[in-house]
């Protein structure tokens, strides 16, 4: 018999497709107070709720007798509360010790600063346990188990079921929301497929109605991952149409540059280059210099590790730029590496005949306003700046190549705005933070890569040591030989301030930090070595709550040898260059992604003289902190410490982009959809080939649900 919908029930199906865009409130159980709490999740329409998928899920199907409960394994057991404690063993510090009993034996579950738990859990309740089995004063002990309260009607094994764990806050419980969810799904959970059936069939994915069902509340644990990988597609998939539908939006009706790829400008600056290129550098410079004398805008993406030569290959591109009579432009994350490009390039450009100017937020109004006219006119032909450069007051005679450094570090906007100063222009988008190309597919769409692997001047190399916070004594002692021996050193803390209270410091995954009572500060620290530590020597200070101009001075009396020890953030963790400096303390280490630790410790052992690192952390052997640690110190493989990153964190926590106006993708694991993101974009673009616009009738559809998930890609009438 057939399963052919009737025009009433098909009718039904798409009214229910397009409730997904309604506001979350319009659900059952969702009242005023339930709807802020959703929204502080980021769930502001019911189809966020649906993609709200579980962080675990509690196999009830499988549950073991107490007495059956390995110690170290991960179990989950069902018993009744027997007895129930509440300690204060000191202030501010609460226990719950729930006693559970079957059949067969007693297991201790412990809660801590979790107080509440003895008023939502009663003696002769029957709860579920879910967690590691550990042994301590005689009993089977949980420590911070995921619990559920079993009603009388699941006592007699109903509840054998795969009970779904979701993400909560404040003002929603978790049993709340798997209520919300499944009364979502039961009343609009039957809606129809965006996809076009032959992706559905040819991709083997679940049928989007199923998949939503099955990742929520799967009918076995097999069923959950391939429901997952359903929704993580769709949003690799709409992310690639976005993506591609930008880049025609923004290309339509401009007319490419077809650059000079070997001119005289290239070959003086070759003649320039105080080294011969390496055969990767090359490599790069000619897939580059290929691109851009084509007539197609290029959009390519040069990976290089820390200190393997980006800036001779981007030198190479501006030239081009010259040869050809346009203009480039050059914008850095901060006035401290725009200004370092400045000065390595620039002598460069000067011996290869070619202008440049140097714009950022301290440029004195002056010499802005004369390097603003000559840009105007095209007398000068390179500009390096910051976003500084974004201004109106900036105007390009004819801007035909765009370099981004650390691209990834400005909102989609600003990148945005430096490409419509130049219609057409060649883009070069450059990072040292180092990316899977898989990575780069999903979060830059159609970009060719290069990379450059190795550094053409290995340098002293660096060591890299883990610390306890009582052995500090090893790092201040290591930097007082090195200002002895007359160089300088770092000192990197994670805060500005003593005032600021680590919220903005979500770098790492949650739970991978250690339990510190304070976070160290380079105010305070500053203070501290300045008074203390190291009274007779010099000792700056540098944070990015300073103005462009304080920061270039510090910069430069430390590159000057004037400042011996400087106590930073971040701010020195692209491009800074002092080849003096050799010794480097990174404080409170676990506060910080293995990127970012790789980025701060490339600051050091860059001249003649071995680098060392030192990186403080309270966390113990084993943890998630001390893993990352031990990684560092194993390997100094840039690739492969992203790739681990990757397996450890959100790929937007791993590329920092989230305040910066990136998208983050929220059902997709990257570490493990590594073929979802080449399916993707090799379906994305086969769409748009033969549907530039996705305008036929069976595809509006998905162009509608690619416009709802990222409409801030689309043209303001709406077309893909």
């Amino acid at each position: 018999m057939g399963t052919h919908l009737s025009i009433a029930e098909a009718a039904e199906r798409v009214s229910r497709s397009c409730c997904l865009s309604d506001d979350v409130d319009r659900l059952r159980y969702v009242s005023g107070a339930r709807a802020k709490a959703l929204e502080r999740l980021g769930i502001l329409r019911i189809r966020d709720l649906l993609l709200h998928v579980p962080h675990r899920y509690l196999d009830f199907t499988h549950t073991v007798a107490i007495r059956l409960a390995d110690v170290g394994q991960e179990v989950t057991v069902v018993g009744r509360v027997d007895r129930i404690e509440l300690k204060r063993p000191r202030p501010r510090m609460q226990i719950v010790e729930l006693y559970v009993v079957d059949d067969t034996g007693l297991i201790q579950a412990t809660f801590f600063r979790q107080p509440w738990i003895a008023e939502q859990v009663h003696v002769g309740d029957t709860v579920a346990l879910s967690g590691k089995v550990t042994f301590g004063y005689g009993f089977k002990q949980m420590k911070a188990p995921f619990y559920e309260v079993l009603s009388s009607s699941e006592e007699g094994g109903s509840y054998a079921r795969v009970l779904p764990v979701h993400g909560v806050g404040e003002g929603v419980t978790v049993s709340w929301m798997r209520r919300i969810v499944s009364a979502a799904l039961a009343d609009i959970g039957d809606i129809c497929d965006y996809l076009p059936s032959q992706i559905v069939a040819g991709r083997e994915l679940m049928t989007l109605a199923r998949a939503l069902r099955e990742v929520h509340f799967p009918s076995a644990m097999a069923a959950k991952e391939p429901a997952r990988r359903r929704l993580a597609y769709d949003e690799l998939l709409c992310l690639q149409l976005a993506l591609l539908a930008r880049q025609r939006i923004s290309l339509e009706g401009v007319s490419p540059t077809a650059h000079v790829s070997a001119g005289p400008h290239i070959t003086a600056l070759y003649a320039a280059l105080p080294f011969a290129l390496t055969g990767e550098q090359q490599q790069a410079v000619e897939e580059i210099l290929r691109d851009m004398a084509r007539p197609q805008v290029m959009n390519r993406l040069l990976l290089g590790d820390v200190g393997t030569g980006k800036t001779a290959v981007a030198a190479v591109a501006l030239a081009a730029a010259a040869d050809t009579g346009t203009q480039a432009a050059v914008m850095a994350p901060t006035s401290v590496l725009a200004r370092q490009y400045a000065e390595k390039i620039g002598p460069l450009l000067d011996a290869a005949g070619v202008s440049w100017a140097l714009v950022t937020g301290s440029t004195p109004a002056e010499e802005r306003a004369t390097s603003s006219a000559k840009i105007a006119t095209g007398e000068c032909t390179v500009t390096f700046g910051t976003t500084a450069i974004l201004s109106d007051d900036i105007d390009f005679a004819r801007l035909s190549l765009v370099v981004i450094d650390e691209q990834h570090r400005f909102g989609v906007d600003q990148r945005a705005a430096l490409r419509r100063k130049g219609a057409g222009a060649d883009l070069l988008t450059m990072t040292a933070t180092p990316i899977p190309r898989t990575l780069a597919l999903s979060i830059y769409g159609d970009v060719a890569c290069s990379r450059i692997a190795h550094r053409p001047r290995a340098g002293a190399g660096i060591t890299t040591h883990s610390l306890a916070p009582e052995n500090l004594d090893v790092a201040w002692t290591a930097i007082r030989n090195a200002v002895d021996a007359g160089q300088q050193a770092y000192v990197v803390c994670p805060l500005v301030d003593d005032s600021d209270d680590g919220s903005e410091l979500d770098d790492v995954y949650e739970g991978a930090q250690a339990k510190t009572s304070q976070i160290h500060s380079a105010t305070h620290t500053h203070k501290t070595l300045s008074e203390l530590t190291f009274p007779d020597l010099t000792v700056g200070l540098l944070h990015g709550r300073q103005s462009a101009a304080e920061k270039d001075e510090v910069m430069s009396r430390f590159r000057a040898g004037e400042i011996q020890v400087l106590v930073s953030t971040t701010v020195i963790e692209v491009g800074v260059d002092v080849p003096n400096a050799t010794v480097m303390l990174v404080l409170d280490a676990d506060r910080f992604g293995l990127a970012t630790l790789h980025q701060l410790r490339g600051r050091v052992g860059r001249g003649d003289i071995a680098g060392t690192v030192y990186l403080a952390c309270a966390a113990k052997r084993g943890t998630p902190a001390r893993t990352r640690l031990d990684a560092l110190e194993a390997t100094s493989d840039g690739f492969e410490l992203a790739e681990l990153d990757l397996k450890l964190r959100h790929e937007g926590e791993v590329l920092g982009y989230r305040q910066s106006g990136g998208v983050s993708l929220h059902v997709v694991d990257l570490a493990s959809d590594l073929d979802l993101v080449e399916a993707a974009h090799e379906d994305a673009r086969a769409l748009v080939d033969a549907d530039p616009k996705l305008g036929a009738p069976q595809m509006r559809a998905l162009a509608l649900e690619v416009q709802d998930r990222f409409g801030a890609y689309f043209d303001e009438a709406g077309h893909v």
